[in-house]
C-alpha cells in the first residue's frame, strides 16, 4: 500500500462542507502559506446558504492538533512505540485471526462510532472489512442514539433508512418533542440554519412547539413550549391520537388505501385520554387537546422527535407514534408534513421489499435481540466479562469512545482492560483507545475527500456535493479506506473498490443519475430540488402496504399501559446537548473549550433546598457516582436533573491536552446498561434514577 510523494498545500479559496455533524454546512476555506487563513459559511451552498456554527470553525485546530495521531502506535504494558503501516496491518491481522482460530469467529467484537458515518471513506469500506472478519458481534453508537427511528421505519415502511423528514420550509406547524435543534443544527433532519428555518414558520403565521423536560436553547424560538416529565412522550402521544381519532379528524388522504391498521388504532388509543395521561407526563389535559386539535386543523404539519424520545423505556413507541401521528392527519409523505428524500446517492437503490431487519440472532448473556446486523451496545461490557463460550477476546474500534458514550462507562472501562487484543482504528488516544495493543490513526477532516452518503438521506432539500480536501497528507499517513483495504485483503485475499468507484457507479443508478464529475464539477454544490412524494413506489414492506399498528408495537402497548398508574421517581437523570459539543470527539480544539465549565449538573430549585449555584454535589445512581458542579435553574422542570453527554477526561493514560484541561465527568458513569427500551434495545439513557447529595466544602484554613 503506497501513496504518492505528497503535493504542497496550495494557497487560494476552497470549498467543502463541514463533515463535524448533520447539518454538513457549506464552508469557505482560505488557505495562504499552508495555512488556513479563513473560514466562513459558504453563502452559495443551496442547502446552508452561508451558515455556519462553532465547531465547523474548529475544524482548523482539529487539522493542527499536535494530539492527533498520524502514524501507527503498539502498547507494550503502558507505553506506546511507532510501527510501521506494514508491520501494524500484519500484526493486526494475525492477532485477530488467532483469537478466532482459538474461540471461534464471534470471539472478536466490533464498535463502530458516531464519525463512522461522517467520512464517506469509512463508510463506503468498513462493511468490507466486517464482512471479511466474520463475526456476528457488532456493536455501534446506533443503539445508544437514534435505533427506535429505524424500528419504526423498518416495521412500518419496510426500511430503516425509511425516516420521514419534516418538510420544515414549507410547514406551518412544527410539533418537536424530546429535540433541540438549535444545538443540534438538526439531527436525522439535515437542516443547516435552524434558526432561520423556524423564524420563517413563525412569520408565515405558522407555530413551532416544542415539549421537553428542559427549557431548551430551541425553546426560545418555539411558540409554544411545553414541560414533559422524561419517558412519557409515548403517553402524550397516545392522548393526542386519541383526540384526533375519537373527535373525528383523522383525515389521512391518499395513503388510506395504502395502509393496513388504520381501523385498529381508535381501540388502541382509547385508554389514553388527556385526562388519564396527565398525572403521568406533567400536560394538563386541556393543553394536550388543544394541541391535538390545532395539529389535525393545520393546513400543514409535522411531528418530529429526537434523541429525548430515542434514549428513553419507550423510544421504539416514540418513533411509531410520530409517523402514525403524521399519517392519520394527512401529513405523511406531504409537502408540508414529512415526507422521505432520495438523495443522489441512494443507499435504497436495488434494496429489496420484505427483508427482516431484526431478531434474527441474539446477544449470548441476555438474549438480546439483533437489530440490522448489531447487537444492543449496552451489552458489550457483559459479553466481554461473561465467561464462557462465545465470550468476546478481541474488540475493533472504529472512531468511537464507548468508554464515554454507552451507559455503564465505568463497567466496559473495566472491561476492555480484559481483552486478549484490541485494536482502534483512530486519530486519538482516548478513554477507550487507551485500553488498545494497536492503534491505526486515519487522515481526517480537512485533508480527507468526501461525500455525504448518509445525511443527503435525511436532508429537507435534495443536494449533492463532493468535498475536496484542502490539504494533502505526509507520506507516512494513511486515509481510512486504506487502512480498511489493507486489513480486508490481508484477512480475506480481496481487493476493494476505491470510495470514488463506488460513488460513481452509486451516483449513476441513483434517482437523478449524475456522474461522480458532474457532482464534482460544482463545489458549491448541486441543488435537485425539495423533496416530492415517494409513496408507494419506495415502500420496501412485504405487501408495499403502510403498517399503522405493527405486531410488535401493539404489544410493546401493554408495557406502557403499566406505567400509567405507577409512581413517579422523585427524581431522575437527562442529558444535554450543547452546540459547541459533539458528543466525547470535539473537546480537544480550543476554540470550542473557551468560556465557563460546560458540565455542571442543571437543578430544578424545588430539587436544590440549600444548594447554590458552583456547589459540589455528588449524583450517584445504581451503577457508579461522580461529583459535579450544580447549576439551580428553573430551565429543568422539577424531578428532573441534567447533565451533558460526552466529558469524563480525567482518566489516565489520555492523550487530549484541551480535554483534560476540562476534564467534567461522565454522564454514563450514571446510566444503566440494564435499563433499555425493552422492544428496540436501544439504551435506555434518560430518566435515570438518581440521588444527590452536597460534598461537604473544606473548612476554612486558621487565620
Amino acid at each position: 500500500m503506497t501513496l504518492s510523494p505528497p503535493v504542497p498545500p496550495r494557497d487560494g479559496t476552497y470549498y467543502r462542507a463541514c463533515n463535524l455533524c448533520e447539518a454538513i454546512c457549506g464552508l469557505q476555506i482560505t488557505v495562504q502559506g499552508g495555512h488556513v487563513t479563513d473560514l466562513r459559511g459558504d453563502p452559495l451552498d443551496p442547502l446552508s446558504h452561508g451558515h455556519i456554527c462553532p465547531k465547523g470553525s474548529a475544524l482548523v485546530d482539529l487539522h493542527a492538533d499536535p494530539d492527533r495521531l498520524k502514524t501507527p502506535l503498539r502498547r507494550d504494558g503502558d507505553r506506546w512505540h511507532p510501527i510501521s503501516w506494514d508491520d501494524a496491518l500484519d500484526l493486526v491481522a494475525r492477532r485477530l485471526q488467532d483469537v478466532q482460530t482459538a474461540h471461534g469467529a464471534d470471539s472478536v467484537a466490533t464498535f463502530q462510532g458516531n464519525p463512522s458515518v461522517h467520512n464517506s471513506g469509512t463508510l463506503l469500506t468498513a462493511g468490507a472489512f466486517l464482512k471479511a472478519l466474520g463475526t456476528r458481534t457488532r456493536f455501534s453508537a446506533t443503539s445508544t442514539d437514534q435505533l427506535p427511528h429505524h424500528y419504526a421505519a423498518a416495521e412500518m415502511f419496510g426500511h430503516p433508512l425509511l425516516l420521514p423528514i419534516p418538510d420544515l420550509d414549507r410547514t406551518d406547524f412544527l410539533l418537536m418533542l424530546g429535540a433541540n435543534p438549535l444545538a443540534s443544527n438538526g439531527s436525522i433532519m439535515t437542516a443547516p440554519g435552524m434558526r432561520d428555518r423556524l423564524r420563517a414558520i413563525r412569520d408565515r403565521g405558522g407555530r413551532v412547539v416544542l415539549l421537553d423536560p428542559r427549557r431548551t436553547e430551541s425553546a426560545a424560538h418555539a411558540t409554544d413550549y411545553h414541560p414533559i416529565r422524561p419517558g412519557t412522550d409515548a403517553l402524550f402521544l397516545l392522548a393526542l391520537l386519541n383526540v384526533i381519532l375519537s373527535e373525528g379528524l383523522a383525515r389521512p388522504g391518499r395513503l388510506a388505501d395504502l395502509t393496513d391498521g388504520l381501523d385498529d388504532l381508535p381501540a388502541a388509543a382509547a385508554p389514553y385520554t388527556p385526562e388519564a395521561t396527565e398525572a403521568a407526563t406533567g400536560v394538563p389535559a386541556a393543553t394536550t387537546r388543544d394541541l391535538a386539535r390545532a395539529f389535525a386543523h393545520a393546513p400543514r404539519a409535522a411531528a418530529y422527535g429526537r434523541i429525548g424520545l430515542s434514549v428513553q423505556a419507550f423510544g421504539g413507541l416514540c418513533q411509531w407514534l410520530l409517523n402514525t401521528l403524521n399519517l392519520v392527519t394527512g401529513n405523511l409523505d406531504r409537502e408540508g408534513g414529512v415526507m422521505f428524500p432520495r438523495p443522489a446517492f441512494d443507499l435504497l437503490t436495488g434494496a429489496r421489499a420484505g427483508q427482516v431487519h431484526h431478531g434474527r440472532f441474539h446477544s449470548r448473556v441476555r438474549h438480546l435481540p439483533e437489530f440490522d446486523g448489531e447487537l444492543p451496545n449496552a451489552a458489550l461490557a457483559e459479553e466481554i466479562l461473561t465467561p464462557g463460550p462465545g465470550q468476546i477476546r478481541a474488540l475493533v474500534t472504529v472512531a468511537g469512545n464507548p468508554v464515554l458514550s454507552t451507559p455503564g462507562g465505568a463497567d466496559l472501562d473495566r472491561a476492555l482492560a480484559d481483552l486478549d487484543f484490541m485494536v482502534s482504528i483512530d486519530p486519538y488516544l482516548n478513554e477507550t483507545t487507551r485500553h488498545a495493543h494497536v492503534i491505526l490513526p486515519p487522515a481526517t477532516g480537512l485533508e480527507v475527500e468526501h461525500y455525504d452518503v448518509i445525511f443527503h438521506h435525511f436532508a429537507v432539500r435534495t443536494t449533492t456535493r463532493l468535498n475536496a480536501p484542502v490539504f494533502p497528507i505526509s507520506a507516512d499517513q494513511r486515509f481510512d479506506h486504506q487502512i480498511f483495504a489493507g486489513l480486508t485483503e490481508r484477512l480475506s485475499g480481496k481487493r476493494l473498490a476505491t470510495p470514488g468507484d463506488r460513488l460513481n457507479v452509486g451516483l449513476r443508478h441513483g434517482p437523478h443519475q449524475l456522474t461522480l464529475d458532474e457532482v464534482r464539477a460544482h463545489p458549491h454544490g448541486l441543488d435537485l430540488g425539495p423533496m416530492t412524494p415517494v409513496f408507494p413506489e419506495r415502500l420496501l414492506t412485504a405487501d408495499r402496504r403502510i403498517q399503522a399498528l405493527p405486531g410488535p408495537m401493539r404489544r410493546d402497548l401493554t408495557r406502557l399501559h403499566a406505567t400509567l398508574g405507577a409512581p413517579v421517581p422523585p427524581l431522575v437523570l437527562i442529558g444535554r446537548r450543547q452546540l459547541r459539543s459533539n458528543n466525547s470527539w470535539m473537546h480537544n480544539a480550543p476554540r470550542l473549550m473557551r468560556g465557563p465549565d460546560r458540565c455542571t449538573l442543571h437543578l430544578n430549585p424545588a430539587d436544590a433546598p440549600g444548594l447554590r449555584s458552583g456547589q459540589l454535589v455528588r449524583v450517584t445512581s445504581r451503577v457508579g457516582s461522580v461529583t459535579v458542579p450544580v447549576d439551580v435553574t428553573t430551565d429543568v422542570m422539577p424531578g428532573v436533573a441534567s447533565l451533558p453527554h460526552g466529558f469524563g477526561h480525567a482518566r489516565p493514560g489520555v492523550q487530549l491536552s484541551v480535554a483534560q484541561a476540562h476534564p467534567g465527568v461522565s454522564l454514563n458513569d450514571l446510566t444503566d446498561p440494564l435499563l433499555l427500551d425493552e422492544l428496540t434495545g436501544n439504551a435506555a439513557l434518560n430518566g435515570t434514577p438518581i440521588r444527590i447529595e452536597a460534598v461537604p466544602e473544606p473548612a476554612p484554613l486558621p487565620a
